[in-house]
C-alpha cells in the first residue's frame, strides 16, 4: 500500500516561500552541500504549522511545534544533506513533502533536543514514503492528546517496519537504525562469503551468517502495535 500524505488544517497553513540564503547564512555548509541546494532545489515553502493555536493540541517540551515544508526538487533526487541542513536550521521537527513531476513523496528524520545539551539537536536516519501522485487523496490527521503523539503517528507511516506493541518513538527508530545497521552487517557477510575460497572458512562465515540473520529477524519481524 502506498504512503499516502496527509491532511493538514486550513488554520494551519502558513504557505511562505523560505529562500535558499537563509540556510547559507544559519548553518555552516560544504562547499559539496551548497551545490546540491542549487543542483537539486527549485523552491522551498513552509506549507503549515501544527501548534496548538493552529490544530488546538497540546505542545509538549519535546514537540512544541511540527513544521511541514514542500520542496520542489529539479530533478527527481534530493540528498539527505540538504534536507539535514534545513533540520538543523529549524529547531522543530520537520515533515518535508518532496514535489517533482506532479508527484509527491513525504520524507521525514526523527529529530529531538539533545539530552546532554538542549540547545543541540540529534537528527536520526532519514525516512522516505512512497512517490504519489499529487492528486492522491490525503488521509485525515490522527485524534491525539498531544503534539509529541502526533509526530509519532506522522513519522510511523514512512518507516519500513511499524512499530511494536507498547514501542515508544525513540525506541521505534532506534529499531529501525538498528535494522539498517544488521542489514549492512548481512550483505558484508555475504560477500565475504562469496569471495572466500577454503571450505573451512566457508563454514566459519555461513555460521556467522545464520546468526545475523537471525539477530535481523528479531528486529523485524514483530507484532504490530494495536490501533
Amino acid at each position: 500500500m502506498k504512503t499516502l500524505p496527509f491532511e493538514y488544517p486550513e488554520n494551519a497553513a502558513v504557505g511562505k516561500v523560505v529562500h535558499k540564503n537563509k540556510f547559507y547564512k544559519q548553518t555552516r555548509l560544504t562547499p559539496a552541500t551548497k551545490e546540491l541546494f542549487v543542483r537539486q532545489v527549485e523552491i522551498i515553502v513552509w506549507e503549515f504549522k501544527l501548534a496548538p493555536e493552529t490544530v488546538n493540541i497540546k505542545r509538549t517540551s519535546a514537540v512544541p511545534e511540527i513544521q511541514i515544508f514542500s520542496i520542489s526538487l529539479k530533478t527527481g533526487e534530493l540528498k539527505s544533506d540538504v534536507l539535514r541542513c534545513i533540520d538543523m536550521a529549524i529547531p522543530f521537527p520537520i515533515i518535508f513533502e518532496l514535489r517533482f513531476n506532479d508527484e509527491l513523496q513525504s520524507v521525514a528524520a526523527y529529530k529531538r533536543p539533545s539530552e546532554a545539551n538542549s540547545t543541540k539537536l540529534v537528527i536520526s536516519e532519514y525516512f522516505f514514503g512512497d512517490w504519489v501522485s499529487v492528486d492522491s487523496p490525503r488521509r485525515p490527521l490522527p485524534m491525539v492528546f498531544n503534539l509529541d503523539m502526533l509526530y509519532g503517528h506522522l513519522l510511523a507511516p514512512l518507516m519500513p517496519y511499524q512499530p511494536k506493541s507498547g514501542e515508544r518513538l525513540e525506541e521505534h527508530v532506534q529499531r529501525m537504525e538498528s535494522i539498517r545497521q544488521k542489514q549492512t552487517e548481512v550483505e558484508r557477510c555475504r560477500q565475504r562469503l562469496q569471495r572466500e575460497k577454503q571450505f573451512n572458512r566457508k563454514v566459519s562465515i555461513n555460521a556467522e551468517l545464520r546468526e545475523l540473520e537471525h539477530e535481523l529477524e528479531n528486529l523485524t519481524i514483530t507484532p504490530l502495535a494495536s490501533e
